[in-house]
């Protein structure tokens, strides 16, 4: 009788584990989150958990404020909350002006991390050849203090050891230590870096395109857990794992995930028990995108996926969308103590503040164009949010009242390959124009004369099966829309090494003093709305 109870029980524990591990395959299940958790550009994550709240940093670029922080209490709804800087710095790289940009640089991955009642975020710019540390004990509130130092460590991670001391372990291929102050304001005087893996790449295999790099590193019950991503030529980008029971080594080293691509980040775990992996994947021009894969531990090894697979369904809540969270409209209505813009919006490069704003023209966004620029990348001000798949759409209203002739203003779907739909005012007759610039330099695709000074224009993204293209129109009565152009055939490029953006631009190719008002901007999940 004791015999069959154990192997009931044994049996009921078995069904209840596989229970806990999978979802119902019914596709009306609302309660199964699904892989990517975000179909928007939130590139090199990184996530660190207090209590039973999750926050995350990101990448940044060229893009102003940087290092987005968001918060989550489920791993798949996140929303931000805040930005770990206004601006990197002052060089005419950063502000678009002597004719220089940072596109492709700014500030690269960055690293979150809780420390006794402080969180830190780091980062590096190869721009300003600086690593930094920010830290404040309220991350969503601040204020975060700066501390910067030489070099930039390329792709590192921060990490807090349990004897108090303070680290970052660098470098591409070959990874490397250094230690810095208590504090993490800087390296520790008196040390020197050290090689702890010659070669971390060796797990994946001696033919290799893209050295090991993007290092996290965790210690789970005292063992040390080093992430890299690495890229065999003729595969994929893939996890590798190293571990040690001594932060100098010696490490031992395996390939952990070699699924669709789905590689760079770390480890988390949730109140209940379980363990997550948070990766990313290229995903044509939307972006790099995250995906969550569940760990399972063996002989004190971290296991990614299930049978080695990055699961399309996961035991978490399901998402509720990315609008208001990660990307929102805006009705440009502010009340005299907010005067803020909603942290879903960053600059294209820094802003001059001079040249914005929120109140001048009661619920209306004034940009004032204050220098000749002849091209969309140069031009400052720009302002911007996140595209989001499958589909998306971005529609604005437009008031040209305060523009001069040359110039232009209205609506872009940029990364290298820019779109723009704007309008160009001429000896007091305004045209609505389209330029498509995915050969290089912008090309007029279309011109449409209006007798308007309000007109409605808008952007529409189709990231469906990686079609990746995007589409332009322009309405005079407030419901017929009329497209307008060419189609631009959107590209992920290095140069620029970020998602696509709708960017609300207006500068002059004249005369400077001029401007345009934007009443509102309206995104929505899906094409034609």
């Amino acid at each position: 009788m004791e015999k069959n109870l154990g192997i009931t029980l044994l049996f009921l524990l078995s069904v209840l584990h596989l229970c806990q591990g999978q979802r119902s395959e019914d596709p009306n299940d609302q309660s199964i989150a699904l892989n990517p958790i975000i179909l928007a550009d939130v590139p090199v994550m990184a996530i660190a958990k207090h209590g039973s709240t999750w926050f995350m940093s990101s990448s940044t670029m060229h893009m102003s404020p940087g290092v987005p922080i968001m918060k989550s209490v489920d791993l798949v709804n996140w929303e931000l909350v805040t930005y770990a800087y206004d601006t990197l710095g002052s060089l005419d790289q950063l502000s678009l002006t002597h004719g220089k940009n940072a596109y492709g640089n700014g500030s690269w991955a960055s690293c979150l991390r809780f420390h006794e009642g402080t969180w830190y975020t780091s980062t590096f710019s190869h721009t300003t050849g600086k690593t930094y540390i920010f830290s404040t004990t309220d991350i969503e509130r601040g204020p975060w203090k700066r501390s910067s130092f030489i070099p930039a460590y390329h792709d590192h991670t921060l990490f807090f050891d349990d004897d108090g001391r303070v680290y970052i372990i660098y470098g591409v291929g070959g990874l490397k230590l250094v230690e810095l102050n208590p504090d993490a304001s800087g390296i520790r005087p008196g040390t020197s870096e050290k090689i702890i893996i010659e070669n971390a790449n060796a797990p994946a295999g001696d033919d290799i395109m893209l050295q090991a790099e993007g290092s996290q590193l965790f210690k789970i019950n005292g063992t040390y857990y080093l992430f890299n991503i690495t890229w065999p030529k003729e595969d994929m980008r893939t996890v590798v794992i190293h571990r040690a029971e001594n932060i100098t080594g010696p490490w031992e080293g395996r390939v952990a995930l070699r699924d669709k691509g789905v590689a760079q980040g770390g480890l988390t775990d949730t109140p209940d028990g379980r363990w997550f992996a948070y990766l990313f994947r290229d995903f044509g021009s939307v972006g790099r995108i995250p995906y969550l894969v569940p760990v399972k531990w063996e002989d004190g090894w971290p296991i990614l996926g299930i049978e080695g697979k990055v699961p399309d369904k996961l035991n978490l809540p399901a998402s509720r969308g990315l609008i208001p969270g990660i990307v929102a409209s805006d009705e440009f209505k502010r009340n005299r103590k907010d005067l803020r813009l909603p942290l879903v919006w960053q600059w294209n490069h820094n802003p001059d503040n001079s040249l914005w704003s929120v109140t001048t023209r009661k619920g209306w966004l004034r940009l004032t164009t204050g220098r000749v620029d002849t091209l969309f990348t140069q031009a400052r001000n720009t302002l911007t949010q996140r595209t989001f798949g499958p589909e998306c759409s971005g529609t604005v209203l437009i008031d040209i009242s305060g523009m001069r002739d040359g110039d232009f203003a209205g609506l872009a779907l940029f990364q290298k390959k820019i779109g723009q739909v704007g309008i160009l005012p001429d000896k007091g007759m305004p045209s609505v124009i389209m330029l498509n610039a995915q050969a290089g330099m912008p090309v007029v695709a279309e011109s449409v004369m209006v007798r308007k000074k309000r007109i409605c224009l808008r952007a529409e993204c189709d990231f469906r099966n990686n079609a990746d293209r995007g589409y332009f129109f322009y309405c005079l009565d407030g419901k017929t829309w009329v497209q307008i152009g060419t189609t631009l055939e959107m590209d992920y490029s290095i140069p620029h090494f970020m998602g696509y953006r709708f960017g609300l631009f207006c500068y002059s190719t004249c005369t400077p003093g001029g401007s345009a008002d934007f009443d509102w901007f309206r995104i929505a999940g899906d094409r034609n709305r």
